[in-house]
């Protein structure tokens, strides 16, 4: 059992404990971890974003789920135009808006399918796309932290929704406007 009034750190210099590297557990001279002093460096008051441990600069912690996302800002895209084309075109704008939508959100956050595993997987499973494109839109928002305007639940508007005929479009405008106002909300025109 160890003496609690002994620091639970090694109080010799880095440079004195072999190859020249601090061991583990033990923070570089002169860093700050919860404002406590074991010999002669002060431990415990490091923040991300503003400190620097090792001569990197950590970002800020994240609020909510995640990292902020951080690249590029995805299209706008009418509601009332993607319908008509979605029947116009007898669903083959579907497709298009999964890949399009998904490629962006992956570019934007990190995270997802992506637009090529978005475009396969309408093809060939299109009945699980709406539950995935909802979730996928939610996460953006979580990832700021903000509640999901949509999230997979929002699916079942598609299916079972498709039995009261207008559910898919419910799905589909709920869905795009939460998308919409994501990436208005980020500078976005349209």
């Amino acid at each position: 059992m160890s003496d609690p009034s002994q620091p639970p750190y090694p109080q010799q210099p880095p440079s004195q404990q072999g190859y020249g590297a601090p061991s583990y557990g033990q923070p570089p001279a002169g860093q700050q971890y919860g404002g406590q002093q074991y010999g002669g460096q002060q431990y415990g008051t490091q923040q991300y974003g503003t400190q620097q441990y090792g001569g990197q600069q950590y970002p800020q912690a994240p609020a909510g789920y995640g990292p902020p996302p951080m690249g590029p800002v995805g299209k706008v895209r009418s509601t009332g135009t993607s319908i008509l084309l979605f029947i116009v075109t007898l669903g083959i704008y579907g497709w298009v808006w999964y890949f399009q939508t998904h490629e962006e959100m992956k570019k934007h956050s990190g995270d997802g399918l992506g637009g090529a595993i978005a475009l396969v997987l309408a093809i060939f499973v299109g009945i699980i796309m709406p539950y995935l494109t909802s979730s996928e839109v939610g996460k953006l928002y979580e990832r700021r932290g903000q509640q999901p305007p949509v999230s997979a639940v929002t699916g079942l508007w598609s299916f079972p929704g498709i039995l009261i005929i207008v559910g898919p479009v419910v799905w589909f405008v709920k869905t795009n406007r939460a998308l919409n106002d994501y990436w208005r909300s980020l500078g976005a025109g349209g």
